[in-house]
């Protein structure tokens, strides 16, 4: 497990080592953007790759896209970004700060003066002199605006309701909660501002896509905008994908792109960022209507259906858990441990009106446990909504459904009729589409439900990083304490595979064989060439990026042809031919 306290120590190590930079540092950098540098872009890359190769190279129901970022308008008229697809946004009234207004109280716990007061918080035990105090001491500084930091009236109220029932302002958001609005007249509240402690503005919908105009005219007509999710173009190529891949339902097209969404108050680090990489997949599957005529049954989990081999009688539920599972599987593959995530179900009440279900597999950041990735089943809504927009029909049509309902007699096709409509009713659904619904069913079309795993490449590696971390005390022969700084990142998503050094520079025939050794490796693998500085301090700059091995070419290589390989984790060094050394590497890499 990684023992850091806070993204600092992080993101200090990524700066000082070429993984993440704030995007233009030199003119005070935007909030919200970041760059990725030598090493970021190729942990990232190693990242997308993996992602890549596990669900798409590896499978063969699954296809490929890469779509534009900048698509019709209509895309998001019919999806309901352009209507929906916002954050509540307020202002300070004092300092001019926008934030999003459902994350006020986290982002005042993470500011200095909601450290301070948490603090003081734990340390007063029910005594109020040590609150009382801020307010006319450091809160001038950290939070001027505060009506009891302005006003001695305020603050006289606020320490005489504290000396009357301290409990009641135990927590955080109470206390900050009465420093704002003690005293006030006509028993309103207000929220303040977790930056100044001013009054903030009512809450309004912020609209969270970038709009841009495509073409030299600046109208309405041309207006566009950058895409905030990557999905909405798989369901607008979903049939075109379909006719060129031969491909028939179950399957899935996935993608790998940027997405953008100007977010009010992007925080933790490159956690909530502005622009960012989305790896997602939509898995179509047949309705649950269809896969009865189909198979007869429909497993659901209660059936306790083995989740490793996919099976046509599996119904939506089916599908949704097999690929929570599936996304578990290479979280861990790619070094999250099995307890460092968490699964959270959504509520009914917290899906969106489309959803049957979803899933949010979580980690535990530093600044909290935040959603890495999330696994939704979004019914037929998105095809059906294209549909409606396009006017081009997203049906399919299914062979076996056709064959399955060709040979049910009139009886069997009533009763599965009002069978349907029953249940569509049940769900305050009309029964007109109902009807409607199963005649298609009847000729073997319909509009496929989909299962939507998305997954933040940015996110991913932030959770990599945090969990790779490691700050090791080290005693050496002679007694003297030491500290290692390691990433113990997964070899496959390292940004560097192997480091090569000659023991010493100033040795020709030492050095040229290194060189060699290492044009050969790096051919085949992400390499790193070090002459420079002792052998030890060498080590320790690949253990703080991650570099799983390290191989020192010495005197015995030119006798023997052996090399000596250090492992990153262990340290242990071990003498190996280049064949054994490339072996052992293939297989670590799966190669």
């Amino acid at each position: 497990m990684s023992n850091y306290s806070s993204l600092d120590v992080i993101s200090s190590l990524c700066k000082r080592r070429g993984f993440i930079f704030h995007s233009s540092e030199i003119y005070g950098g935007i909030p919200g953007f970041w760059d990725y540098g030598p090493l970021g872009c190729e942990m990232k890359r190693n990242i997308k790759e993996d992602w890549w190769k596990t669900i798409v190279r590896n499978r063969e129901d699954v296809e490929g896209l890469d779509a534009t970022i900048i698509m019709h308008p209509n895309i998001w008229k019919a999806s309901g970004h352009l209507d929906t697809f916002s954050d509540p946004m307020t202002m300070c009234k004092s300092c001019q700060k926008l934030m999003r207004s459902d994350q006020i109280w986290d982002m005042f716990a993470d500011s200095d003066a909601g450290q301070t007061l948490q603090k003081l918080l734990d340390e007063s035990n029910g005594e109020v002199g040590k609150l009382f105090a801020w307010c006319k001491g450091r809160a001038k500084g950290q939070t001027p605006n505060l009506p009891a930091v302005q006003e001695p009236a305020v603050l006289t109220v606020a320490y005489e309701k504290l000396l009357e029932n301290p409990a009641a302002y135990s927590d955080l958001k109470s206390l900050y909660t009465l420093f704002a609005n003690a005293g006030r007249a006509d028993g309103s509240e207000i929220c303040p501002c977790p930056h100044c402690g001013g009054e903030l503005t009512e809450p309004r919908p912020f609209n969270l896509m970038f709009k841009t105009v495509v073409g030299p005219i600046d109208n309405e007509k041309n207006v566009a905008y950058l895409r905030p999710e990557t999905a909405q173009a798989i369901f607008a190529q979903f049939l075109n994908v379909l006719a060129t891949s031969r491909q028939s339902v179950p399957f899935g097209i996935a993608q790998i792109g940027k997405s953008f969404r100007n977010e009010v108050t992007p925080r933790n680090y490159t956690f909530r960022s502005r622009e960012f990489e989305q790896m997602e997949l939509e898995y179509f599957i047949r309705p649950d209507e269809a896969v009865e005529l189909i198979s007869g049954k429909v497993l659901t989990l209660a059936d306790n259906p083995d989740l490793t081999t996919p099976d046509p009688a599996w119904g939506w539920e089916v599908w949704h858990r097999y690929w929570v599972e599936q996304r578990k599987i290479w979280l861990t593959a790619c070094g999250l441990p099995p307890g460092s995530f968490v699964e959270s179900v959504h509520a009914s009440d917290e899906l969106a009106h489309y959803a049957r279900a979803c899933v949010d597999i979580e980690y535990s950041f530093p600044f909290g446990i935040q959603e890495l990735e999330g696994i939704a089943a979004r019914s037929d809504f998105d095809l059906t909504q294209h549909q409606k927009h396009s006017g081009k029909c997203m049906e399919v049509f299914d062979e076996p459904l056709k064959l399955a309902a060709k040979e049910m007699d009139d009886q069997a096709r009533t009763r599965f009729m009002e069978k349907v409509v029953a249940e569509w009713l049940a769900h305050n659904k009309d029964e007109g589409d109902a009807r409607a619904f199963v005649a298609k069913l009847f000729e073997g079309r319909y509009i496929p439900h989909v299962i939507e795993p998305s997954a933040g490449v940015d996110r991913m590696m932030l959770a990599l990083l945090c969990n790779a971390y490691e700050e090791q005390k080290l005693v050496d022969e002679k007694g003297k304490e030491d500290t290692r700084v390691v990433m113990h990142l997964n070899p496959r998503i390292a940004p560097i595979k192997v480091a090569v050094f000659p023991l010493l520079k100033n040795k020709p025939e030492l050095f040229n064989r290194a060189r060699e050794i290492f044009e050969h490796l790096r051919r085949r693998y992400a390499a790193f060439w070090d002459h420079s500085g002792a052998i030890g301090r060498r080590y320790r700059r690949q253990d703080e990026v991650g570099t799983p091995w390290c191989v020192t070419v010495d005197f015995d290589t030119l006798e023997n042809g052996t090399v000596t390989v250090r492992d990153r984790d262990t340290m242990e060094q071990q003498r190996m031919t280049l064949d054994e050394l490339k072996a052992m590497m293939d297989e670590a890499l799966l190669v």
